[in-house]
């Protein structure tokens, strides 16, 4: 999106893109590509639909070839019109200076049509492989075409066009690309060999069907030496600790023997499929052994999407985490009738282990305390509303017109749209889901939601097809504003609105926007699902393949309030009440502005992206301690927190999805709830001790998140504040479910848009969310409070301390870090640590005086630098900058 708003606001005409991120570009930012006049891409195949769809919105697209030891370009192939490209993208014929041989095994020329090796040369072929001599003799070898000559293995299998141009068809080796990596087979190959127990190793590339169904997977087959026992958890522990992550198998299949081809080589065409193999049980392999394992497999199956599940399998291993684990849960109430708490499954998560905690259970008379969630009996359509639709009723009757809890999503929609069939298939969402059709007025003084019987549907659509690029972009941009901060009426509805923009024939915008108070983060997600399927069928003349659902959001609301009173909602409350004793009314975080007597709700947002290694040494240490990664971010953040305002007692406020019956994971209503963490940070304290201390308070938190954040408010009477939210006033979310694409039939796709929020509920909101190539870290800030320079200072110190946290976990914790070595170097120089001059001796005075004086002299020597005046007075003036924004004043 960045670069798509670069592109256009820059002009650029010529552009040069890896084949990745042109197909990225192409998929998310065709407007912005149209307007560059030559496009070149390359570094890997190119995707045959992308660049037709490149070149019927005109302009010339060159595909580039060529391996970095002939330097960048070989050959080339320059495209104005999609019937120039075939079955895939010609590389071209070889540049100026350059030449390309197709040869056999021989090093002879093949006829046109026959697949044979790439070899290029020329002005541009590299000396070698510096310090590997047999690298080189290998790759770079004598031309039979030119005396003295030489030319370049590239390992890649091509074929003669009758065009005169090349076709790319694969590689010759054993290289393959995974996820964006180029990945040498043979040297994870090597690494598993070096497993004692391992007698033959071969790994490829499959495509079918692992990692949910998204692009390749590494899958490695294995025989046993001397009837060793191989465990797959093992072995992937071992290729951890000599590979990168992206390099290490996701699963590892065993065999007796691995198939041979007649002269003897290993047979990578007979290797089964994985999915089978699974099932085929292993050394390792423990069998559910009783009908409680039995049923707890089926679920552990079913939630992580795993072919088979033993007895000594690890829920977090197999990839589960607390969103998941809080499924898990929910089933297992369902199924056995027996409250289990969460704490249960982080202290007991393999299979065998959780069984026998809820056999003790069973035997013991824990039963569910809470009733079963029911459809009222009586089908009435006017009811009291939950918890957290009241506090929201409240909040709009106090703040009328304010869009502050509107929930907004952009989706692009590409492809042959019916707008008409997509219009039916969100009449028929609104009539399956009653908090579509709910509304909200006052009866007596007190609110309650009213059911419409018939769905009606604020559907409209607008053509912009006939202005220009830039007018039509601006266009779309001002109605995605206009349609995210149009205030609803709760009273009138209807709480859904839904705007369809026609770009061309084949690309939509869609705009959703409902009320906070009819839906949440995980009911967009099921809007999406449900529209999808429906459109699909309706579009080829089906009926809903949708079942009616088994209860509705208002039966919730009033299981809710029937349950959570008297006994058990004073036992719930005793924990909060304990837990919250005592806590600071608010965190005295240090602002860049005056704190406004009434919170206004404005709000700024930045992000910055964190490298998978940072993310998987979190994921590392939190399966060492027993936490999760999320347990890991709030320990660090808490610390940041802590340092910041300069207090021990810090509480976070955590979302959680809130649906802890089975029967709820498919509505669409408001069921998030907020949990408040408290954590005391110790100075002397270690960053494992405070992460022990953070893992039992958020388990405490998920065995007792049924008590509504609203209700606890009112039990707990916090001083009146306008002008900050009661309890806590900073946010801590880890997304580990993001939102993919989503295909249907005819070619159709839709993807979510990126949108910025002008709004925001607390000081700071900090999403993390799990991307492929590591984590991105978002902050959503009260820009009435911090400007944006702070904010993205204080996420730099936040990956600053956790790395420190994560690579040292004993560091005390006020020792760990929140400067990287830039900013230690500025504090060393300013404070005089690291410079030759009179302490006494005013060093304002001295870099104003000098730097004016003689700006280009040299004033110190530091770590191999030459700083003139005129530089330290510039990096004291950035040093000003940084301590500024940490609440640090100039007399330091």
């Amino acid at each position: 999106e960045e670069l798509g708003r670069k592109l256009e606001s820059s002009g650029v005409t010529s552009l040069w893109l890896t084949a990745a991120l042109f197909e990225q570009m192409q998929a998310r930012q065709p407007k912005a590509l149209a307007s560059v006049r030559q496009l070149l891409a390359g570094g890997d195949a190119l995707p045959v639909s992308r660049v037709k769809e490149r070149l019927a919105a005109g302009g010339v697209l060159i595909n580039g070839y060529g391996p970095t030891e002939n330097t960048t370009f070989s050959s080339t192939y320059r495209m104005e019109k999609p019937e120039e490209v075939g079955v895939s993208v010609s590389i071209g014929r070889p540049v100026r200076n350059t030449v390309a041989y197709v040869l056999d095994g021989a090093m002879r020329p093949v006829p046109v049509g026959v697949p044979g090796e790439l070899y290029v040369g020329g002005d541009g072929l590299a000396v070698g492989y510096v310090g590997r001599p047999e690298l080189t003799a290998e790759r770079f070898v004598p031309s039979p075409y030119g005396e003295g000559a030489r030319l370049y293995r590239t390992g890649d299998v091509v074929r003669w066009l009758r065009s005169g141009t090349l076709e790319f068809l694969g590689r010759a080796d054993t290289q393959v690309k995974v996820r964006g990596y180029r990945i040498e087979l043979g040297e994870v190959e090597a690494a598993l060999a070096q497993h004692g127990g391992v007698n033959e190793a071969v790994v490829v590339a499959r495509e079918d069907g692992g990692d949910g169904g998204e692009g390749k997977r590494l899958v490695a087959y294995v025989t046993a030496r001397d009837a060793a026992s191989l465990d797959a958890g093992a072995l992937r522990s071992h290729m951890k600790q000599r590979l990168p992550e992206y390099m290490v198998p996701s699963v590892y299949v065993l065999l007796e023997s691995l198939p041979l081809t007649p002269n003897g080589k290993v047979d990578r065409k007979a290797l089964p499929a994985p999915v089978a193999m699974l099932g085929t049980p292993g050394p390792d392999y423990v069998a559910p052994r009783t009908p409680t394992e039995e049923l707890i497999a089926g679920i552990f199956s079913q939630v992580l999407g795993v072919e088979r599940v033993g007895a000594k399998d690890d829920f977090f291993e197999l990839g589960g985490h607390s969103l998941l684990a809080t499924q898990v849960v929910s089933r297992i109430r369902g199924t056995f009738q027996t409250e289990l708490p969460l704490r249960e499954l982080f202290e007991a998560p393999t299979l065998s282990a959780l069984a026998e905690r809820l056999d003790h259970a069973i035997r013991t008379g824990a039963s569910v305390t809470a009733p079963p969630l029911k459809p009222r009996a009586d089908g009435s359509r006017v009811l009291p509303p939950s918890f957290a639709q009241q506090r929201l009723w409240l909040l709009d009757q106090m703040a009328r017109g304010s869009a502050s809890y509107n929930v907004p999503a952009v989706l692009r929609v590409e492809g042959p749209l019916r707008a008409e069939v997509l219009e039916r298939s969100f009449v028929e969402l609104v009539r399956r889901h009653e908090s579509l059709r709910t509304t909200f007025s006052a009866r007596d003084g007190k609110p309650v939601q009213v059911i419409a019987a018939e769905p009606v549907l604020a559907f409209r659509s607008a053509g912009l097809e006939s202005l220009a690029e830039a007018a039509r972009t601006a266009e779309v941009t001002r109605l995605v504003e206009q349609e995210a901060h149009q205030p609803f009426e709760l009273e009138r509805g209807p709480l859904l609105r839904v705007t369809l923009l026609k770009l061309s024939e084949h690309e939509h915008v869609l705009i959703l926007v409902t009320h906070h108070i009819v839906s949440d983060g995980w009911s967009m997600g099921v809007l999406v699902r449900d529209v999808t399927a429906l459109y699909e069928a309706f579009s080829q003349g089906r009926p809903s393949p949708l079942p009616e659902l088994a209860v509705q959001y208002p039966d919730y609301a009033l299981w809710q309030r029937e349950w959570l009173k008297g006994e058990v909602l004073e036992s719930q409350l005793a924990y909060w009440k304990r837990q919250l004793e005592g806590a600071p009314p608010s965190l005295e975080l240090p602002t860049d502005k005056p704190r406004p007597a009434v919170q206004a709700f404005r709000g700024g947002h930045l992000d910055q992206s964190w490298s998978l290694p940072l993310w998987e040494r979190v994921k590392a240490l939190a399966q060492r301690e027993g936490a999760t990664p999320f347990m890991v971010l709030l320990a660090a953040f808490q610390v940041v927190l802590s340092k910041y305002a300069r207090q021990e007692d810090v509480c976070v406020g955590s979302p959680i999805a809130g649906r802890t019956h089975g029967e709820t994971e498919g509505l669409i209503g408001f069921f998030t709830n907020m949990l408040v963490l408290r954590t005391k940070v110790s100075p002397a304290a270690s960053f494992r001790e405070l992460l022990a201390q953070v893992r039992e308070v958020t388990l405490g938190a998920y065995a007792h998140q049924d008590v509504p954040f609203e209700k606890l408010v009112e039990e707990l009477h916090p001083e009146r504040d306008l002008s900050r939210s009661p309890l806590f006033q900073v946010t801590l979310t880890l997304q580990n479910t993001p939102v993919t694409e989503v295909k249907l039939g005819d070619g159709l796709r839709l993807s979510g848009v990126e949108s910025e929020g002008r709004t925001s509920k607390f000081d700071l909101s900090l999403v993390m969310e799990e991307v492929k190539d590591g984590v991105m870290a978002m902050v959503n800030y009260d820009s009435d409070l911090f400007e944006a320079g702070t904010m993205d200072r204080m996420l730099g110190h936040l990956k600053v301390l956790l790395e420190a946290a994560v690579a040292e976990p004993e560091t005390r914790l006020w020792e760990l870090p929140l400067m990287d070595r830039e900013e230690q170097q500025l504090v060393k120089l300013w404070s005089g640590t690291a410079a030759h001059y009179p302490r006494e001796e005013s060093l304002a005075r001295l870099f104003e005086e000098q730097a004016q004086r003689t700006p280009d002299a040299v004033a110190v020597e530091y770590e191999d630098e030459r700083l003139t005046y005129a530089e330290l007075n510039r990096r004291a003036n950035q040093l000003a900058h940084h301590l500024k924004g940490m609440g640090v004043g100039p007399e330091v």
